[in-house]
């Protein structure tokens, strides 16, 4: 299946990202975890892919799984950044041998190994990656947008022209990074539109899994701790994990209840290859 098209036939549309596994205890855990959230029924799953591909096995196996065992459509992520062209190639040409239809490009960011050395001609951003795929393969494509504006860029209005080049290049459906004030996703829809990006557009959901987990992934991926729930993270015990699920858990369905009735078309929810708070997520939303 296409994913395009679900977001033209029905409207919430669920969907999950995963890390591939690794070896048989992680695929164990993975399969734990995605039984356990295929009870509520998502529309689609996703499949990360490490930076510098080295998870390249490990994500075609994890997505060999998921289409063939589990019997759920998957996205397939691929990162350029430190692959040729040729590497590039053999990993859609095993992803499309399975079927997929739907990829999702992204730039991807530098492996942390100091004796890494990127391909003389990696592509320096998923706007080139993403003509590079719709000039070969006719897989629907998608791509990252930055409510809050990428880190690497220099402001907002830069940020949104790469987004733009990456539409006018083929990617055909967006999925915003993570945020915690639904503003910042309304506000940046408004600006895709004034832009003339025209494509869907799908919210990030990252619930509050751990308080030292929340503060780190935010400085990372320029995500605002919002004032009100930075108070309550400052009010739970960080080593109450229950409590802080609790936290998070209910955070997340506030959010999603208000993008729902704001008229989103579906929810992207980030797993960390965990259930229990998704899951509780989903069956306390209203549809």
């Amino acid at each position: 299946m296409r994913i395009l098209d679900l977001y033209t036939e029905k409207s919430p549309v669920i969907s999950m990202e995963f890390f591939p596994y690794r070896d048989e205890k992680t695929e164990t855990s993975f399969n734990k975890v995605a039984d356990d959230l295929l009870n509520v029924n998502p529309d689609y799953l996703t499949v990360t892919f490490g930076a510098g591909g080295s998870t390249r096995d490990g994500s075609y196996q994890t997505v060999k799984t998921i289409l063939e065992k589990k019997n759920k459509p998957c996205v397939a992520y691929i990162a350029g950044y430190g692959l040729g062209p040729d590497e590039i190639t053999e990993v859609l040409d095993r992803f499309k041998s399975l079927g997929v239809q739907t990829v999702f490009v992204i730039r991807g960011d530098k492996p942390r190994q100091d004796d890494f050395t990127p391909h003389p001609d990696s592509f320096s951003y998923a706007s080139e990656l993403i003509r590079f795929i719709k000039e070969r393969y006719d897989f629907t494509l998608g791509c990252a947008g930055y409510p809050e504006g990428h880190v690497d860029a220099p402001d907002f209005k830069t940020d949104l022209g790469h987004t733009r080049t990456k539409v006018e290049n083929g990617a055909d459906y967006i999925v915003a990074q993570y945020f915690y004030d639904n503003d910042y996703f309304f506000n940046y829809v408004s600006a895709c539109r004034d832009a003339g990006i025209d494509v869907p557009i799908i919210p990030g959901i990252m619930p509050v899994y751990t308080v030292k987990m929340t503060h780190a992934l935010a400085r990372i991926c320029g995500a605002t701790l919002t004032p009100a729930l930075v108070q309550k993270l400052d009010a739970v015990d960080p080593e109450d994990k229950e409590a802080v699920l609790n936290l998070g858990i209910d955070f997340a369905v506030e959010q999603c209840k208000d993008l729902l009735s704001r008229g989103v078309p579906g929810l992207h929810f980030y797993t960390m290859n965990r259930s229990r708070s998704i899951k509780e997520i989903i069956s306390r939303l209203e549809w």
